[in-house]
């Protein structure tokens, strides 16, 4: 497993993987207003260009991605393919964003799919989950 900042030839095939790992796992829980805003984002170009982007390769192949925007400090992203879950994955790749986070705390506005994987890495609620343009999340915080 290697998890490296990807490369611009890589985003393509990370964005695909992140809007997979959202239909089959993530979409169930909004309406189609949150289906739409959430492709909406990943399709701008101006936001993605905002990340700092990191994938986990396993043969080649990206099987899990973070993104981060604020230097480091919010999670804007965060999917491991299905394939993969509960193999660790997903905490080597919070490994990556705390190793280059500028702060002390790290934030995210957790799906209600991720509640569970966000509290596993050691999240706390800050808030109620919270609904904006039809998508439901958590606000929570992470602190070194």
């Amino acid at each position: 497993m290697v998890i490296t900042k990807l490369a611009q030839k890589d985003i393509y095939e990370a964005l695909k993987l992140v809007l997979n790992v959202f239909m089959m796992f993530e979409a169930p829980d909004y309406i189609d207003e949150g289906i739409n805003t959430f492709k909406s984002c990943i399709s701008n170009q101006e936001f993605i260009g905002s990340l700092a982007i990191f994938g986990a390769f396993k043969n080649n192949q990206v099987v899990g991605v973070i993104a981060t925007r604020n230097e480091g400090n919010h999670i804007a992203l965060f999917f491991v393919d299905g394939k993969y879950h509960r193999q660790g994955i997903g905490k080597k790749l919070f490994e990556a964003v705390i190793e280059n986070s500028t702060s002390h705390k790290i934030t995210v506005n957790s799906s209600p799919y991720a509640i569970e994987a966000y509290h596993h890495l050691g999240f706390i609620d800050t808030n109620s989950e919270q609904l904006s343009n039809g998508m439901r999340y958590t606000p929570m915080i992470y602190t070194k």
